[in-house]
């Protein structure tokens, strides 16, 4: 069932567009990362936590973003880091088949049915820190929902950025909602800019960053979500 944050009901007159976080609220990025990094710790003789590699990948990922690039450089970095602080030295291979494994991450259960029932009433639009090439993957994955992709690649920035916000406020068709299940990425950002929010409070182990947030409504999954429209 779903959990709102407030009483008042999703009603379909009220918006126009849906904009939508990717990774984490419509894939499974966590799965994803840790069937690529796990087994290449091991290789390493290196043994960590599952929730030790996520609540790390969490840390490093918005300090490397911060010095730009593509998001395929981004994960390059992260895993550099990891070895740095665990102490082994990832080859070129390596590094390129952590952004190669995108291909191979999956949408959650839920997410390919809630996005066509959504679809037929609302314009949707992907909005994620992602290169445009690496996200055609996930877009096949998902059945290709989105009418448009706002990519960090396009923008220049990444999220919690304001910029890619207002990329979407002036781009999209309104009134929009922002659907997303990172706090950190997109609850605040997208309420300080105005817009109306949904958590969807998925089940994390740790790759996003935890902070407070308000959003206008919280749903434990795109299910509830896309079943709570009147």
């Amino acid at each position: 069932m779903a959990a709102a944050e407030t009483t008042a009901e999703l009603k379909k007159e009220d918006y126009r567009t849906l904009s939508f976080d990717c990774y984490g609220t419509l894939i499974d990025w966590e799965t994803g990362i840790l069937d690529y990094l796990q087994p290449l710790l091991a290789d390493h003789d290196v043994h960590v936590i599952d929730e030790w590699v996520l609540e790390s990948y969490a840390e490093m990922e918005p300090l490397i973003q911060a010095q730009g690039g593509s998001y395929r450089s981004v994960l390059a970095g992260v895993l550099r880091e990891f070895g740095n602080r665990l102490a082994f030295s990832p080859s070129e291979k390596d590094l390129a088949g952590f952004a190669a494994a995108i291909e191979r991450w999956q949408p959650f259960s839920d997410t390919v049915p809630a996005l066509q029932l959504l679809k037929a009433d609302f314009q949707l639009i992907a909005l994620s820190n992602i290169d445009d090439e690496l996200f055609q993957f996930s877009a096949r994955a998902m059945a290709d929902p989105f009418t448009r992709l706002i990519s960090a690649q396009r923008v220049g920035a990444y999220k919690p950025d304001p910029l890619m916000f207002e990329t979407l406020i002036s781009e999209a068709e309104g009134p929009i909602l922002h659907v997303a299940q990172s706090r950190y990425h997109d609850v605040v950002p997208a309420t300080a800019l105005g817009l109306d929010t949904v958590w969807i409070k998925r089940l994390s182990r740790g790759a996003a960053k935890p902070v407070d947030a308000e959003p206008t409504w919280t749903f434990d999954s795109m299910e509830t979500f896309a079943a709570a429209w009147q």
